[in-house]
């Protein structure tokens, strides 16, 4: 690679606009069955070392064959001046081969220098325009990508679905130029192999409910799980193709693949990474070998797909400096929780909190991988300053209870309803056919609010509460799974029945001063990237359910008015709630001032306050237009030198080729003080 093919212009719109040429069109043509690559190049990254400076990540090709492509690196920057290059070609490692295929990894360090730097690549001797990625200089914290639920359910008609959010991803990102995107879990649906696997199949459709219980994993069934979630992964991250329960249930989404070859990615798993709400099912059905067995498949794939690591390695599996690892094997799966932690730039850093491996019904991750992972965040301050905490959980932490409706389909009322359904009397598919419940109960346990979680989703949030406040560190939180976005909030209480009190007046300045509040994190919500959204009605219900809680004596939860205007400049009801495909990015504000694409997107000014909403410069929703407001929900928050730009993008027309979305964001300010310990005086269902 020389100089000038280095230097050349990525024209991402007609690049684009000819590999998705009909991106939705399903085209049931699969790599699986062609000679060499037939999946990746998946680029990952590891970690970020400061001390040295150094970028740690990593390249997977999935080739059918035994012979490892050569990869080539050429990582530059160029000036009006001159053209600073160096090419090296990278050496690759066999982490795992099965069937015909064989898996090479590719690692790599870059130095860090006073610069951002392009990184181009070429793959044998193909060179593609989005072979390349981009990382920052060293002094610069990471423009960051979270999405989840990157795939369709079963029955899911996604011939309702023409534009793809992966092409507003990759359009943005060729003017954003973002170094990292963050999966938050169900980076691939594996639903259907309860239809594909055909052993698996076989049990589940077993009449007899002892057989079913007592039934052992033969060979010849694992054998037949591994199959499938090998091809899954292969025609999902080689070419995006998947398909369902029915004739429209299928799609190609050419764009995910190309963005996974030219953004690195951290990731963590949830349920559809497995199976339908694997996990949160009773523990005595959980424990099934052949159920358990599905778990084991699963993850085998995702720690090679996703974390490009084979569990056989004992240096990248066990000993890799990011991974935080948890207490003890997990009860179904069988290995330890594979938490993330690295740095996102000098004073970011992001922990990525596996909240599948461990998880059984009544809990979500073990105690004493809760006191492994705070030790390990208090030794990462150590480091140095960190100005922002990211934590990416799979299912949102800040959110409507909906208790009243566990409490429905748990109840033995429905016992009779049940026993029908099963039979297919009446209403089919009201009970699933694992374990004979309600088939969305297991969604209603996964969260964190449910009644068994509830005591456990407590101690998460006043444990980051008194981490943030004792080394005077903003947590921002990331989550999935819903289907839907929204933003979560955690806030300094206002006391208005003491409205003399100092103690008000010490609150109400908080509200003035978000920087100054100890209490304030956020839970950016942001699904689905692919899947279809919930109906409007389950957006009223939400809304309805989304007023002010009181998480203890001195904290309030709600969920942040972000959508009063629609993304046609209509206004809605169900403000909290946006019930449209949609991604998220978290951007420095220093970044955001410092690039002439994004100044010119947003014209941030620090010091400015702004209301959550519509802030680009089309839009702009600052503390001015609702100076005179009287909802306790409107708060406005200043654009702060050290400060995120939270922002959802969300899809305005799903018949829409071109696949333009609508920004809506929330300035985030740093915290400028410390505590060294917060008071959770009345907090509910815990004593700390």
């Amino acid at each position: 690679m020389n100089q000038e093919q280095w230097l050349d212009e990525w024209d991402t719109a007609s690049l684009y606009q000819k590999e998705v040429e009909g991106c939705d069109n399903c085209d049931e043509s699969s790599p699986i069955s062609q000679d060499g690559v037939v999946c990746g190049p998946l680029l990952r990254l590891k970690g970020v070392d400061y001390d040295n400076d150094i970028y740690r990540g990593s390249l997977l090709l999935v080739v059918k064959g035994t012979n490892p492509p050569a990869v080539k690196f050429a990582a530059g920057h160029s000036t009006s001046n001159e053209i600073d290059i160096e090419i090296r070609q990278l050496n690759s490692t066999l982490i795992h081969e099965e069937k015909d295929f064989s898996f090479f990894r590719y690692d790599f360090d870059l130095s860090l220098r006073d610069f951002e730097q392009m990184i181009k690549y070429s793959v044998g001797d193909v060179t593609k325009p989005h072979y390349r990625f981009y990382i920052p200089s060293k002094d610069m914290n990471f423009n960051t990508i979270s999405y989840s639920c990157n795939g369709f359910s079963l029955s899911v008609d996604t011939t309702k679905f023409k534009g793809s959010m992966w092409f507003d991803i990759l359009k943005k990102h060729s003017n954003v130029h973002y170094h990292v995107m963050l999966g938050g879990g169900d980076q691939i649906y594996s639903d259907s192999v309860k239809l594909y696997c055909h052993k698996f199949k076989k049990w589940l459709e077993t009449k007899d409910p002892i057989a079913k219980f007592k039934a052992k994993l033969t060979s010849e069934m694992k054998e037949d799980l591994n199959a499938f979630y090998l091809k899954e992964y292969i025609e999902w991250y080689g070419y995006g193709y998947w398909k369902g329960a029915t004739p429209q249930s299928k799609t190609t989404q050419r764009c995910f693949p190309l963005a996974t070859a030219t953004v690195p990615s951290i990731n963590i798993y949830d349920d559809h990474d497995i199976i339908d709400g694997f996990g949160s099912y009773s523990n005595s059905f959980q424990s099934n070998d052949v159920f358990s067995g599905v778990g084991k498949a699963a993850y085998k794939y995702y720690m090679l797909f996703q974390h490009h690591v084979s569990l056989t390695e004992k240096k990248a599996y066990s000993e890799d400096p990011s991974w935080i690892l948890g207490a003890k094997k997990g009860p179904y799966i069988g290995e330890k929780s594979h938490s993330v932690l690295t740095r996102l730039g000098p004073t970011w850093a992001l922990l990525g909190l596996d909240c599948r491996t461990e998880r059984q019904l009544r809990q979500i991750v073990d105690w004493k991988t809760y006191d492994i992972i705070f030790d390990r965040l208090a030794k990462e301050v150590e480091k140095g300053k960190l100005d922002h905490l990211m934590v990416m959980l799979g299912v949102p932490i800040a959110y409507p209870r909906l208790v009243w409706l566990e409490w429905l389909f748990s109840s033995r009322l429905l016992a009779p309803l049940k026993y029908l359904s099963k039979k297919g009397v009446f209403a089919r598919g009201l009970v699933n056919e694992f374990n004979g419940d309600v088939e969305v109960l297991d969604d209603l346990n996964d969260h964190w609010c449910a009644r068994h979680h509830k005591k456990e989703r407590n101690y998460l949030v006043a444990k980051l509460q008194d981490f943030g406040a004792k080394y005077g560190i903003r947590i921002t939180i990331l989550s999935g799974d819903v289907h839907l976005a929204a933003v979560g909030r955690f806030r300094s209480k206002l006391h208005s029945h003491h409205i003399t009190s100092s103690h008000e007046h010490e609150v109400q300045k908080f509200l003035d001063e978000p920087e100054k509040d100890t209490r304030l994190m956020f839970n950016v919500i942001s699904s689905a990237v692919v899947n279809t959204p919930p109906p409007n009605a389950m957006a009223a219900l939400l809304q309805k359910r989304s007023g002010i809680h009181h998480f203890d004596s001195e904290t309030d939860e709600d969920v942040v008015p972000l959508f009063h205007e629609d993304v046609d400049g209509h206004s809605r009801k169900n403000f909290s709630f946006m019930n449209r495909r949609n991604w998220s990015d978290l951007l420095p504000i220093a970044n955001v001032l410092a690039q002439d694409y994004l100044q010119q997107e947003f014209q941030l000014s620090v010091g400015e306050r702004y209301f959550p909403g519509i802030i680009t410069s089309s839009k702009s929703e600052k503390a001015t237009k609702k100076e005179n407001s009287s909802d306790q929900q409107d708060v406005s928050y200043p654009a702060t030198a050290k400060g995120m730009l939270a922002t959802i993008h969300v899809e305005q027309n799903t018949l829409n080729a071109d696949s333009e979305s609508v920004a809506y964001s929330v300035v985030i300010p740093e915290l400028s003080v410390v505590k060294d310990k917060l008071s959770h005086k009345g907090i509910k269902h815990l004593n700390l």
